[in-house]
């Protein structure tokens, strides 16, 4: 991931988890949820809100 997409995918994954303990989701859940985008990320090198469908399939 170049720093472009780093800033980027910094700039969606704070508020994300911001979010997820507004929602009231429990601390394991937070865990679980960001580390399946921080896995994605680094699976495809590259931030999650650039992937397309068929690579999210």
């Amino acid at each position: 991931m170049n720093t472009s997409q780093a800033q980027r995918y910094n700039y969606f994954y704070k508020p994300h988890i911001i979010n997820l303990s507004l929602q009231g989701k429990r601390p394991s859940t937070i865990d679980s949820y960001s580390r399946a985008v921080r896995r994605i990320a680094a699976f495809f090198d590259k931030s999650p809100d650039d992937l397309t469908i068929n690579q999210l399939k």
